[in-house]
């Protein structure tokens, strides 16, 4: 829960088609997050999520990083200012977003790899798993953590693993990863919102539960 117990706003922040957002709604319906989606938000007007936020009867606005450049952050942060956004999550979102002063340890990532392998500038969607399946690894999986200024390597809330199966594709391995992603980013939520999670010295603590 935000501030004086309300249910907490989110802000989702994508890139794509906006599958991450449907889920994040879907589970927020269901009372699994305790809270609603508030606001969604494109980097670029051409994302299927747009229209999808549309028929989730969800705000919508569109930061398009071609016009705003290094504008691009301060835009959005405007709008989650508007939309009294409590938490930004970060959903297949492919810009980087400077988290603004007041923000800090408010906004979150989901990375579709075990961090800290896989990640940074440039790694996202199927390029994080081709790279996984080119290595040879035996394991992937996913990673929720806070943002930072550095491209996924905030402090890390929780991973969830898949294996790595001979005759994998990029699209098999995708797949097992995003379902463990649907699971992964609504539970790290649900700890942020219930204030059971503390960071110490770079890392997550979690707290009990009363």
């Amino acid at each position: 829960m935000a501030a004086g117990g309300r249910p907490v706003r989110l802000g989702v922040l994508f890139s794509g088609g906006g599958r991450t957002l449907e889920n994040l709604a879907a589970k927020c319906s269901a009372g699994d997050i305790p809270g609603s989606v508030a606001l969604a938000v494109s980097s670029h007007p051409e994302a299927g999520g747009v229209d999808l936020a549309r028929k989730l009867g969800i705000p919508c606005r569109v930061a398009d990083h071609r016009a705003l450049g290094d504008g691009l952050s301060g835009a959005i942060a405007s709008f989650l200012d508007e939309a009294e956004v409590d938490l930004v999550c970060l959903a297949g979102f492919i810009r980087m977003f400077a988290v603004p002063p007041g923000r800090e340890g408010r906004v979150l990532n989901i990375h579709p790899a075990l961090l800290p392998s896989f990640g940074g500038r440039g790694f996202y969607g199927d390029r994080v798993h081709r790279a996984v399946l080119a290595s040879g690894a035996r394991f992937s999986g996913c990673t929720v953590h806070y943002v930072t200024e550095e491209y996924d390597r905030g402090p890390i809330i929780l991973q969830r693993v898949v294996p790595v199966v001979t005759g994998d594709t990029v699209e098999s391995l995708a797949a097992r990863v995003f379902a463990e992603e649907c699971i992964a980013y609504p539970e790290a939520i649900r700890l942020h919102a219930e204030g059971r999670l503390k960071v110490e010295g770079g890392r997550v603590a979690l707290i009990p539960a009363e």
